[in-house]
């Protein structure tokens, strides 16, 4: 499956498998518009596969974040301005479950991770203009971490994203990838 994505800002180190993708991010990476902060960051990694139409993409990802900031996940983009990013991020010493929102600016909303040893899995449904969130630290177990409106739009592009705003060199292997149709299942079925 990997061997179908695109880079935007492809790092300097990257192997790209048929079933994982591993790679090292470059100094001075992020995605972030404005908020609290006054600029526009849009040069973090984004291996991306485009989806016509509403989408469930799954992931797993398997990093060790040490430096403020560090973050590996998921990114669904329509474009510069209409985005979100998720995943785990590392921030006041801690690992943080993070989503990023951005329809012309960004938002933060973080909660503080459980223990995962092996990594973790996350899950985005874009469907009839909402976005759902889920993360799994087993791959079987899926809470919610966020839903909210997403712009709808005919084409989206999602996949793994990874960024290191304040160093280089945080090594992430995303393995375990799937684009399919979206997920009919209710909100609270957390399987």
């Amino acid at each position: 499956m990997f061997a179908q994505g695109s880079w935007l800002n492809p790092p300097q180190d990257h192997v790209i498998g048929e079933t994982q993708l591993r790679m090292v991010t470059d100094a001075g990476t992020d995605f972030w518009r404005k908020t609290a902060y006054g600029f526009i960051r849009d040069n973090g990694h984004f291996f991306a596969f485009h989806s016509a139409g509403d989408f469930t993409a799954q992931l797993h990802v398997a990093a060790e974040f040490s430096a403020l900031y560090d973050q590996a996940g998921l990114m669904v983009r329509i474009d510069e301005q209409n985005w979100l990013k998720c995943g785990v991020e590392f921030s006041d010493g801690q690992y943080l479950l993070s989503t990023v929102l951005t329809v012309g600016q960004s938002d933060w909303a973080v909660s503080t991770a459980p223990p995962m040893p092996d990594g973790f899995w996350l899950r985005v449904t874009v469907a009839a203009g909402v976005i759902r969130v889920q993360y799994s630290v087993d791959g079987r177990h899926w809470p919610l971490l966020r839903l909210a409106p997403f712009p709808q739009a005919e084409n989206y592009l999602v996949g793994p994203m990874s960024c290191t705003p304040e160093r280089a060199g945080l090594a992430v292997t995303f393995s375990q990838f799937a684009l399919t149709a979206p997920l009919q299942k209710d909100l609270h079925d957390l399987s």
